[in-house]
This record gives C-alpha cells, sequence and structure tokens, in this order.
C-alpha cells in the first residue's frame, strides 16, 4: 500500500508540473522570460526542498534526456526543412561545427587559465557548454516570426552543434578514461559518429519520406505515429552502429520536413506537441537533480557567473563574428546571431554524461554547467526579442496554431 502512495506522489507531482507548464507558457506570452526558465529553476527549488524527487537518479535523468532530445531534434528539423537548411547551409555548417569547436577551447583555456581546472576536466567543461540549445531556441523563436536568415542560421545552428558538442564530450570521456589515451582518441570518436551518423540520416529521412508518400493507412493518425516510430528507428540505428544518432535524427526531420505527402500538417503538429511535452520534461528532470550536483562552496558561484559573461560577451561574439563573415547579412543580423547562443538543457545532459561516466571533477563541472544556464536561459533568453528590436531583426508573435 505505502508504494502504492508513493508512486501516486510521483503521479501528482508529474502532472502538477504539466499543468504549471502549461500556465508558464501562457504567461511567456506576456513576460519575455522563456517558457524553460520556469521548467528548470521550479524543478530545482521542488527537488531541493520536496522528497519526491529523491529517487531520480542521474542516470535516469540522462536517459529522459536522451529521449526528449530525440523528439526535440527531430521536430526542430522537421520545422527547418532541408531546403531552408540548404539556403543557409553554409553559415549553420560553420557554425555548428567549427564554431563549437572554438567555443569548446575557449572556454576549456578560460576555465584552466582563470580557475586552475585540470586540462581535461577543463575540456569537458568547454565541451558541455560549446552547444546552444534546441529546446530553448526553439522556444525562444518557435512561437516568433523572424524574418531574413538570422532565425533559420539560428534554429539550424541549436539542432547541427548539439550532435557535434555530443560527439566531442563523448571522446573526451573516453580520453578521461584510458589513461594511455591521446587527443586521436577524440578525434576518431568524432569522425565515426559525424560519418556514421550523416549517412543513417539521409537513409532514414528518405525512408521515412517515401514511406510516407506511397504507404496507404486507414487511420489518418497513424502517420504521426509512423513518423514518431521512424525517428525512433533512426536514432537507434545510428547509435547501435556507434554513430551520432542525433545528427540523424536532426537530418531525418529535415528531409520529413519537406515531404508531400498526405496529413502533413497534422504530423507537423503532432510533433511539436510531442516537442513542447518534451522540452518541459527534459527541463523539469534536470532541474531536479540540483540537490544531487553539490554546488558546494561560493568559489563554484563565482566561477560560473565569471564565464557566463565571458561566454556571452566575448567568447560566442569572437567564435562566431569570422565565420559569418561570408554570409550576406546585414549588420543588425550578425551581432542577433552572436548574443543568440542560448544554453539550455543539452549542456547539463552532457555534464550528466560525465557525471555518469565518473569522470573526476564531473560534479563541479555539472554545478558551474547547471548555473550558466539558468543564467543564459533568463537573461539573454529574456532579451531576444528587446534584442532584434534594437538591430532591426523583425520579429513578432506567430498566431495560434501556426507552424509557418
Amino acid at each position: 500500500m505505502s508504494e502504492t502512495v508513493e508512486f501516486g506522489a510521483y503521479v501528482l507531482a508529474a502532472s502538477g508540473v504539466v499543468l504549471l507548464a502549461i500556465g508558464a507558457s501562457k504567461l511567456t506570452r506576456r513576460l519575455p522570460i522563456p517558457a524553460p526558465a520556469f521548467f528548470l529553476l521550479g524543478a530545482a527549488v521542488v527537488g531541493a526542498t520536496l522528497p519526491v524527487t529523491d529517487h531520480l537518479s542521474i542516470l535516469a535523468v540522462e536517459r529522459i534526456g536522451i529521449v526528449a532530445l530525440i523528439v526535440i531534434l527531430f521536430d526542430g528539423g522537421m520545422e527547418i526543412g532541408w531546403r531552408s537548411f540548404r539556403a543557409a547551409a553554409a553559415p549553420i555548417t560553420a557554425l555548428g561545427v567549427v564554431g563549437t569547436f572554438a567555443t569548446a577551447a575557449a572556454m576549456a583555456a578560460l576555465a584552466h587559465l582563470l580557475f586552475g581546472f585540470p586540462w581535461i576536466q577543463a575540456w569537458l567543461l568547454g565541451a558541455a557548454l560549446a552547444p546552444t540549445d534546441p529546446a530553448v531556441m526553439f522556444a525562444v523563436l518557435g512561437n516568433r516570426e523572424v524574418e531574413g536568415r538570422s532565425g533559420t542560421i539560428l534554429k539550424g545552428e541549436a539542432g547541427a552543434n548539439d550532435p557535434v558538442g555530443i560527439a566531442l564530450m563523448l571522446g573526451l570521456i573516453a580520453l578521461a578514461g584510458d589513461p594511455a589515451g591521446s587527443p586521436w582518441t577524440v578525434v576518431e570518436e568524432f569522425a565515426r559518429q559525424m560519418g556514421i551518423g550523416l549517412a543513417i540520416g539521409l537513409i532514414g529521412g528518405y525512408a521515412l519520406t517515401a514511406a510516407l508518400q506511397r504507404v496507404s493507412l486507414h487511420d489518418p493518425s497513424l502517420y504521426s505515429l509512423l513518423t514518431l516510430a521512424g525517428s525512433g528507428v533512426v536514432f537507434g540505428a545510428a547509435d547501435l552502429a556507434r554513430g551520432s544518432g542525433f545528427l540523424a535524427v536532426f537530418i531525418a526531420g529535415m528531409l520529413v520536413g519537406d515531404a508531400r505527402a498526405p496529413h502533413m500538417v497534422e504530423i507537423e503538429r503532432f510533433h511539436g506537441v510531442l516537442a513542447s511535452l518534451g522540452e518541459i520534461v527534459v527541463f523539469t528532470a534536470l532541474g531536479a537533480t540540483v540537490s544531487l550536483a553539490h554546488f558546494g562552496s561560493g568559489d563554484l558561484w563565482l566561477q560560473a557567473l565569471a564565464l557566463a559573461a565571458l561566454l556571452a560577451l566575448v567568447v560566442r561574439p569572437l567564435a562566431v563574428a569570422p565565420l559569418l563573415a561570408p554570409a550576406r547579412l546585414r549588420w543588425g543580423e550578425r551581432l542577433f546571431v552572436m548574443w543568440g547562443g542560448l544554453k539550455g538543457a543539452v549542456p547539463i545532459l552532457l555534464a550528466a554524461f560525465a557525471l555518469v561516466a565518473g569522470v573526476e571533477g564531473a560534479t563541479q563541472i555539472y554545478g558551474v554547467v547547471f548555473v550558466v544556464v539558468a543564467l543564459s536561459v533568463i537573461v539573454q533568453g529574456a532579451t531576444m526579442p528587446a534584442a532584434a528590436r534594437r538591430l532591426g531583426v523583425p520579429m513578432r508573435l506567430r498566431e495560434e496554431g501556426s507552424r509557418e
């Protein structure tokens, strides 16, 4: 009977969080703060004060985050579409690959030189902080229309640099766990994940598109389930082949997003709802782990505050500006992209990878990343609409129910 009561408490807590999240999503249409900030910090308060999250292990949170990210990346890929991606492929690829490595290297150097992090821990911290986050970016821009290429570039970067950041982090974790390892361990891991993920993403995307166009199903709702199951197959196949399932899912989503097939409107709405739910779940689960991170002394907060300021005001602009030089963008759009490096669930999830792997110093890394993410979501996320206005980037709220 006690187990039933305890499970009922979990159901009550989870349902209450979803209801609060729905209310927060309405509130964010009046306030500039992105909804993920409410989920993350609200769950952190609950996790630190109530016993309902005591049994939520970091491994369980990692798995929740992976599933949520699959849904979010597939929906994000569908929303961008392959044609829009190709129109801005050069800056998106440059930011997603070169920008991620440059940001990781710069943050690693700062963490080592300013705060004495050992080099391997500094690189792990840099890799965790390098990717922008699709859940936050889509939450900020997803219900707004941004004219020009800047919105597409930011969304494309958020989807593209997550697989890059994840592959880099996994390579660094492998290096940290192998005393005889070398930097080539990271290079080999990264090349294998990107190559296999790209190949399986293209194959899976074309296969899913063909299935939507040629398979006749008696119930229109089954087409949405077909794409959902297909995205899971794409991720699983890439992951089992030791490739990047996240890159594969994102590419497959872009190909499906441009498919001329029946019931595409319903499919897009279905995945949009799932992505919103995934966003709520992943930020809530990650926020609840704040009590597991053992934040420790005030030094951690000082480190996080300094690194957050340097990342937003120095590292991001210096890493992005040269990569945007060839792009046909106005100066206002360039500055908007530079400011739009929002952090979110993915950096926390990457830090969780290090925790699960038992890497030395992972607890401190997790705490620093959590604070940096919270600051990024609240400060940068809240100022994106104002920045768009000041920089002359047209942005307006999208009509209810519209994804166009």
